[in-house]
């Protein structure tokens, strides 16, 4: 376990006396949203537009398969979760199901991964921030990291409050922008945008680059949904963690969807798709068109705040995930201390420091190391769903060979459980297949493979618990 204090002897805010666990001092309330914090960042409001671009009106398509392979895995975390909810994080059950050296590489390559992430919305922000006030990129993306990372360090209350009203602000947003946008497909704001349902398929149908673009599509909008399992380990700091993730589970991928899809559906109504510009945010474009005063430094303000609560997500799951992995000896045992707050204050500022220097290098050689982090990475997040899918499968055997039958069941196992594995190794065969996601199975391969020779040639310490 790893927080061995009884729940009943901590105060509500504050980490056990010896600083050797985390603080239960999260709400339901906070689980859902810190999840959402790092599933809506510059990935909707701008990357969108790529995979407009990309697959046309089919890329709906794409968010619908890459939402259900999110939501089966969710699933699965959910069965394991009600079944030991002092596991932790999804780590802990790769650890239950298949064992040491299986979760020692998905935790490490999954810290890896929320850096690397951390890093890439840093620098998102400052694009938008560092032309506003006509300042240098760099010295924004570091003070932005530096500020989420002061949330982090405070009490875990307070970031989960933070949070909570980011993430609230970011959905409240999307729903009025698709809300706004639907009115304009109506005529509301005039005629003037020529706007229809016809525009998903009068420029060269529905599918005009064909149905393989769509799968081609998968691996980045896997990479945007990534997040949604940061529950499990939001759920580890609340009183009842299995009831938290069975919530969140319920709840977030479905809302998550809706948002990318419903918001989706009417910018490719509002424009043709062969006229959203990669790189520029499509919900900016279509408030420009209907030209309702101060809607776009209105959402301007909101991507700002998207990205700083995805970032801020980011850092929080880096910090627990290497809380956790201390607490079973595959990382060094001085990260297994909290601050008064709660708070693991070492292991966050190791995930700050690293996204840091990786911030740097993004600016200094923003095509070669930078672009080399990234592919390396870029796939990493397909093998950890994978770990997930298997230690599922694992457990469920295990349990039937003790008699036992799950309280929350996948659903249809281990039919769609196997559907699950087949359709991420799709995943990484299409990007095997295409010249420009290749490199990333290539290099997240590598990746992999020293992570397993450091776990083969690091002595593993005693675990705490």
């Amino acid at each position: 376990m790893l927080n061995p204090t009884p729940i009943e002897d901590r105060t509500p805010d504050a980490a056990p006396a010896n600083g050797g666990g985390l603080a239960h001092s999260l709400r339901t309330r906070h689980v859902s949203m810190i999840a959402i914090g790092g599933m809506v960042g510059a990935g909707l409001f701008v990357n969108t537009s790529v995979m407009i671009q990309g697959a046309g009106p089919l890329v709906l398509l794409s968010y619908l398969m890459a939402g259900l392979i999110v939501f089966l895995v969710m699933r699965m975390l959910g069965e394991m979760a009600i079944d030991c909810p002092e596991a932790g994080s999804f780590v802990g059950h790769v650890r239950r199901g298949l064992g040491h050296r299986a979760a020692f590489v998905t935790g490490w390559s999954y810290w890896l991964f929320w850096v690397v992430v951390a890093s890439v919305e840093a620098k998102a922000a400052a694009l938008i921030v560092g032309p506003m006030l006509d300042v240098a990129q760099l010295p924004v993306a570091l003070a932005l990291i530096a500020l989420m990372t002061a949330v982090n360090m405070g009490s875990v209350r307070g970031y989960g409050e933070f949070e909570f009203w980011f993430s609230l602000m970011k959905i409240s947003a999307i729903g009025l922008f698709t809300i706004i946008a639907g009115l304009a497909l109506f005529g509301v704001f005039g005629t003037s945008l020529n706007g229809g349902i016809a525009h998903l398929w009068d420029r060269g149908g529905f599918m005009p680059h064909g149905f393989g673009a769509s799968l081609s599509l998968l691996p980045a909008i896997l990479f945007t949904f990534a997040g949604a399992e940061i529950a499990t380990v939001a759920a580890a700091e609340t009183d009842n963690p299995g009831h938290n993730i069975v919530r969140a589970i319920r709840t977030v991928v479905v809302r998550v969807m809706l948002f990318y899809m419903g918001s989706l559906a009417v910018i490719l109504c509002l424009i043709p798709w062969n006229q959203i510009r990669p790189g520029h945010s499509p919900f900016l474009d279509v408030l420009h068109r209907i030209g309702i005063p101060g809607a776009e430094a209105a959402m301007t303000v909101v991507v700002l705040v998207a990205i700083a609560s995805c970032l801020n997500s980011t850092l929080y799951v880096t910090s627990r995930i290497l809380f956790e992995m201390a607490a079973h000896g595959d990382a060094p045992a001085v990260l297994v201390r909290t601050g008064p707050s709660g708070a693991p204050r070492r292991a966050i500022g190791i995930g700050s420091a690293v996204a840091m220097v990786l911030t740097v290098i993004a600016a200094t050689f923003p095509g070669e190391v930078f672009g080399f982090l990234l592919n390396a990475s870029g796939a990493i997040i397909l093998f950890d769903y994978l770990m997930v899918v298997f230690a599922q499968i694992a457990l469920r055997g295990r349990m039937r060979g003790e008699g036992r039958q799950p309280a929350f069941p996948m659903l249809l196992f281990p039919y769609l459980s196997w559907l699950t594995v087949a359709a991420i190794l799709l995943v990484m065969v299409t990007m095997l297949l295409t010249p420009d996601t290749r490199v990333q199975i290539e290099l997240g391969s590598v990746t992999l493979v020293l992570i397993v020779a450091l776990g083969a040639v690091t002595p593993r310490r005693r675990a705490s618990s």
